[in-house]
């Protein structure tokens, strides 16, 4: 979660933010240090039945998917991801590397795996296309601790 609100403060309105990992990995736990970040005060829960969620911030809309019950990639266009990715927003998807052929523009991607210990993660952070690549040092020195970049 402290990494999540680490990258938070790296996101800017418009990003998109794929979160990869197993089940159980911790993708809403981290969701919920991002948002918590941005300064949604309501608690952020897992969108696995819903599809998506939508939090205000104090600056920044968060918008929380989650596209694991999707069948199809041409599911994605029901949910709106285009139109989510706006200049109020910032959108997580959890399980968004099953949609990658969906997706539009670049993204970053946090891989979130378990550790050796039962609270331990170790993430990788991906940048797929241009819009994350000017913050590559930031993504750099949050992993400075032993987390891999």
């Amino acid at each position: 979660m402290a990494v999540a609100a680490s990258l938070a403060g790296l996101a800017r309105a418009g990003d998109l933010v794929v979160l990869c990992g197993d089940l159980g990995a911790g993708k809403t736990a981290f969701t919920q240090g991002f948002g918590r970040a941005l300064g949604v005060t309501t608690p952020v829960t897992s969108p696995t039945f819903t599809l998506a969620n939508r939090y205000e911030g104090t600056d920044l809309t968060l918008n929380h998917l989650d596209v694991y019950r999707l069948d199809h990639i041409d599911e994605v266009r029901d949910l709106g991801l285009h139109e989510l990715l706006d200049s109020r927003s910032v959108t997580l998807v959890e399980w968004g590397d099953a949609i990658a052929g969906a997706l539009p523009g670049g993204y970053l991607e946090v891989r979130i795996r378990l550790g050796d210990g039962p609270d331990d993660r170790l993430l990788d952070f991906r940048i797929v296309g241009s819009e994350w690549s000017d913050r590559d040092a930031g993504l750099r020195a949050l992993t400075a601790g032993g987390d891999r970049c």
